[in-house]
């Protein structure tokens, strides 16, 4: 039985420029439905995040998505998600999705899935929550980001501890493992 029920996906709002990100997104949400796990999202239409939203919808899945107003009357919002809650900052975007999210996925994107994904880690340090979270290492595109975290630690600014949480899988399903083990192992009360 998982104990993770609700995945946000970080993603971006394009597709990127390789046809691999699209692919791996897709499989994201295809991974998820098998396994019951639904989607909390940034709520857009566009580019990787429509995607993932689109796929887990056409396969079954419930998604949620949370977008900002401003983001609604420029149009990019996703009208045919399970639950789309709109809110007035980025900021409130952020904390809904980590109240209705049990773990974090990063996948291909660019400064606002850091953003995201970032925002998680530090709230994560801080004891706001004990959530997991994963980047999807797709065709390599988080190397750059991981020998950086490496270099951070190896510096003194990222503890050992701190540095692990940042789990990195190549597929889907090793992504879901990851944050299932993570997760249930906090529940417990241990070190992930």
């Amino acid at each position: 039985m998982n104990t993770v029920h609700r995945v946000a996906v970080y993603c971006g709002s394009a597709a990127g420029c390789r046809p691999e990100f699209a692919e791996a997104t897709r499989a994201t949400a295809q991974a998820m439905v098998s396994r019951g796990v639904d989607l909390v999202y940034g709520g857009g239409r566009l580019g990787c995040m429509g995607i993932i939203a689109d796929s887990v919808l056409a396969s079954g899945g419930r998604v949620y998505g949370v977008i900002p107003k401003a983001l609604v009357n420029l149009e990019v919002a996703h009208n045919g998600v399970t639950e789309l809650h709109t809110v007035e900052t980025m900021h409130e975007r952020k904390a809904k999705m980590t109240d209705l999210a049990d773990a974090f996925l990063a996948l291909p994107g660019g400064i606002g899935t850091l953003d995201e994904l970032f925002e998680a880690w530090s709230w994560n340090a801080l004891g706001y929550h004990k959530k997991p979270l994963c980047l999807l290492n797709v065709g390599g595109f988080w190397n750059g980001m991981i020998q950086f975290m490496d270099h951070a630690t190896a510096n003194g600014f990222l503890s050992d501890n701190r540095r692990s949480q940042l789990l990195v899988a190549t597929t889907p399903e090793e992504a879901l493992d990851l944050l299932d083990e993570a997760a249930a192992a906090a529940t417990q009360g241990m070190v992930w």
